[in-house]
């Protein structure tokens, strides 16, 4: 059992990244992005198939960096769909989506590329360390998240990072103060969907290989560890919002490994995924009902946190 948890908390690191990217677009500019599920699997393609070039592999540190810019071009497509041509969000991400699943064949030349005695990031850190490569996984997982968390919490503190959440809040009031919300907008995009590139590449050198369906289904798995976060430690903060990132992911992973355990079918884990994101997203609603039921009607803003 310590090695199932052991598994699903490093994986659950990995996919911190993703939420983060997921967080970005759903909660900073307020925008459902479904490019996400392309920009996962562009990144693990772009990585699996520089790293296994016949004329020479690229070093996977580099791979892994060439593939979060990838993702960032990603974004900025979709940006500049929506803020440039004034196609809807979510029709512009599902039109990058689409368009990705092409790129992403053409990338990798076929449906997966296998890692296996491949270098990674991971099989690396483990011979320059000699420790046990899920335990590099779960270090380099925790630093990654750490980094990238530290990283946004800095830059979301910056005059550029506020005029992108104030994007997000009130577009038309930093409209009314003369900044250009399309900059902010794709470059919030960029952000977002670099980091789920980064983290698909993260995630196919851990599990080595790079599939073209991978993506499937990931927009979900990001949103159900957001939302875990933010109903088990709420959004006072915007330094706790991001902490919240990382534990709603390892949590989502531990719940996963335990259905499992418990003999649930895999593949009906995309159904308990949407189930349990259903059930957090109607969570203020069944608590504004109890509390009027209870005689504390009207609700304060507090009561739906």
């Amino acid at each position: 059992m310590s090695a199932v948890i052991l598994n699903a908390v490093s994986l659950g690191l990995l996919w911190a990244v993703m939420t983060a990217g997921v967080f970005i677009s759903y909660r900073v500019l307020g925008m459902a992005d479904l490019s996400a599920e392309g920009t996962i699997t562009l990144g693990a393609s772009v990585a699996a198939r520089l790293m296994t070039l016949e004329s020479g592999a690229v070093n996977p540190y580099l791979a892994t960096l060439l593939a979060m810019l990838a993702g960032m071009l990603a974004g900025a497509v979709t940006g500049l769909l929506h803020t440039k041509l004034k196609i809807p969000a979510l029709l512009a991400g599902i039109l990058v989506m689409t368009a990705l699943y092409s790129v992403n064949i053409r990338i990798m030349g076929k449906a997966t590329i296998s890692l296996l005695r491949m270098d990674t990031i991971f099989s690396l850190a483990a011979e320059a360390t000699g420790l046990e490569q899920r335990l590099v996984v779960l270090i380099a997982g925790a630093l990654i998240t750490a980094l990238v968390l530290w990283l946004l919490y800095i830059f979301f503190g910056t005059e550029l990072g506020s005029a992108i959440r104030a994007t997000g809040n009130n577009d038309k009031m930093i409209r009314a103060l003369g900044m250009n919300t399309d900059t902010a907008i794709v470059l919030g995009l960029m952000i977002s969907n670099g980091l789920i590139s980064l983290a698909g590449a993260l995630i196919a050198q851990n599990q080595s290989f790079s599939d073209i369906q991978m993506g499937i289904g990931s927009i979900v798995i990001g949103l159900a560890s957001l939302i875990i976060g933010e109903v088990l430690f709420g959004k006072r903060t915007f330094g706790i919002r991001l902490v919240a990132i990382a534990f709603g992911a390892v949590i989502y992973r531990i719940i996963i490994a335990f259905v499992i355990e418990l003999g649930m079918e895999p593949t009906d884990l995309r159904l308990f995924t949407a189930i349990t994101v259903a059930i957090a997203l109607s969570l203020p609603l069944l608590k504004k009902k109890i509390c009027k039921k209870f005689g504390r009607y009207p609700v304060t803003e507090e009561d739906l946190k």
